[in-house]
């Protein structure tokens, strides 16, 4: 199974149904590369970001005997399996996720093949990209609804269970991670006040404990995808500048998948690029701009007002931990009217 922008090898079959040998394998999953990753620093970014979740996640669950799922691309799947597991359904926006934790529930084996890669096109304009991540994200949530209660109820051991809920649950922090936007600057107000040390401290390590792990996570990630993976390591805390930037568009997709039924699957657009092309040759469809792009807009220039007031305070600590969340909003927001009215 392909999306249309998959470009798959010659050799893609005889690197994946070798594993159908084993009666117990309902779905062999490739590992996706990438046809543009160094047109943009938004391709950039998300080339970092599949490579993280396909060669540390999908790893890491396969060897830890945990569910993971079939990306809707890029596999080969069983008829067996998937008429078992009660084949596609249409009441969530990520269908393959739905049926991938229906079929391992009912004993199918899933398996990463690492070592086939299948490169596709990454979403080259921001609200394609955020159109994208929103239909994920609600999707997700929709799965975590309707499935973790039959997860618990399984006989999966208990380890299977908690890392399942870890995983459908992912995407909840973006709700936390907006409110932590919100909140930033009235609790640096408030640490300065108390001058207390503790708190620096606790602060300090919880930073370098939320942080030191995912970058390590991104950059061997790197080492393991690309030859010049030193170079692209200047791109890693980008990451962290996107994934900021997407807490408004990706807190509204957990509230409307916890809230509502699955909704309109809208396509991702994509163009046609041809070999080591800089731009886009032509959309066959293009997403909207995105309602969020004013949301965050407003949170850049929220963030321009807390450093400045940090600055006329000569609180400078916190500027950089700032600045991070100020280039995030921006980024996304401003890329998205950007966007909009270059394709107009």
């Amino acid at each position: 199974m392909f999306d249309a922008d998959f470009v798959p090898s010659p050799g893609f079959l005889r690197g994946t149904v070798p594993y159908f040998s084993d009666p117990e394998v309902g779905v062999v999953q490739a590992r996706w590369s990438h046809l543009n990753p160094d047109h943009s620093i938004l391709s950039r970014v998300q080339a970092i970001s599949l490579d993280g979740h396909f060669l540390i996640e999908h790893a890491a669950r396969q060897n830890g005997a945990r569910y993971f799922n079939f990306n809707g691309t890029a596999g080969v799947l069983r008829r067996s399996c998937v008429r078992d597991a009660g084949g596609w359904q249409s009441d969530t926006l990520t269908e393959d996720l739905d049926l991938s934790y229906r079929a391992q529930l009912r004993g199918w084996r899933f398996v990463f093949a690492s070592q086939v890669g299948c490169p596709a096109e990454l979403p080259v304009e921001m609200n394609a990209f955020k159109a994208q991540q929103h239909r994920w994200v609600r999707g997700s949530i929709q799965v975590a609804r309707k499935l973790l209660p039959g997860v618990w109820r399984s006989g999966a051991p208990l380890a299977v269970k908690v890392e399942a809920t870890f995983h459908l649950t992912s995407n909840v922090p973006y709700v936390l991670l907006l409110l932590l936007s919100l909140l930033v600057y009235p609790v640096v107000l408030a640490r300065y006040e108390s001058r207390s040390l503790p708190f620096l401290i606790a602060d300090s390590a919880l930073l370098l404990a939320a942080t030191g792990p995912v970058l390590f996570y991104f950059m061997y990630a790197q080492r393991k995808a690309r030859a010049d993976w030193r170079r692209q390591l200047r791109y890693v805390p980008l990451v962290f500048m996107l994934g900021i930037g997407l807490a408004v568009n990706n807190t509204r997709a957990v509230l409307e998948g916890a809230l509502c039924r699955a909704g309109t699957f809208h396509r991702t657009p994509k163009f046609r690029i041809e070999g080591k092309a800089r731009g886009p040759k032509r959309a066959a469809y293009r997403a909207p701009v995105s309602a969020t792009a004013v949301g965050e807009v407003a949170l850049a220039c929220y963030f321009v007002w807390a450093m400045a007031s940090l600055a006329e305070a000569r609180l400078y600590a916190p500027l950089p931990f700032f600045a991070l969340y100020l280039a995030g909003f921006l980024y996304v927001g401003t890329l998205s009217l950007a966007h909009a009215i270059r394709r107009s």
